[in-house]
């Protein structure tokens, strides 16, 4: 049984430098920092020969995001500007109760969009989309009216796990 949606995962080059953004920007708080580095079982799991990460996860409320610097195998070349339409994840979403007060507040820190906040065609929300100092794209997204989109947040108990760095 599917129990729901536990994390999306990003990896980066500067584990504080995003880890430390999401706990700025958007309240993100560290629940756990950890790594591994011999671990056939990890490799098999990742996929990856001989690999050694990193990782963090950060609580978002009802969600987590989970971030990984990968020291084994080499990450290769960033690509801070990937168009959302290409293949894979495309971006994050974070449910705001105001998105003028909160597009404000991440402007005025730096954070750049696409555009403003906008009513999205002829769906009850307005939504924008602006990008993580990796370049990934975070959506600010304020539903208006009841739809598909709109739902009750939840508050699961993270723990924090015992080991940590």
């Amino acid at each position: 049984m599917i129990l729901g949606i536990h994390h999306t995962a990003i990896a980066t080059r500067d584990i504080e430098s995003l880890a430390t953004w999401y706990a700025d920007m958007f309240g993100l708080a560290r629940l756990c920092d950890d790594g591994w580095s011999g671990a056939p079982e990890l490799d098999k799991i990742v996929g990856l020969p001989n690999s050694a990460a990193r990782f963090m996860l950060l609580s978002g409320g009802n969600h987590c995001i989970e971030l990984f610097q990968f020291s084994s195998p080499d990450p290769g070349e960033h690509t801070p500007a990937r168009p959302v339409s290409k293949p894979g994840f495309t971006h994050i979403c974070f449910a705001v109760d105001d998105i003028e007060a909160e597009y404000r507040r991440l402007s005025e820190a730096g954070m750049e969009f696409h555009c403003p906040p906008t009513v999205a065609a002829d769906r009850p929300l307005l939504a924008t989309y602006g990008r993580d100092p990796d370049g990934n794209v975070v959506e600010l997204l304020q539903v208006i009216d009841d739809g598909p989109f709109a739902f009750a947040t939840t508050q699961p108990e993270w723990k924090v796990a015992a080991k940590s760095r």
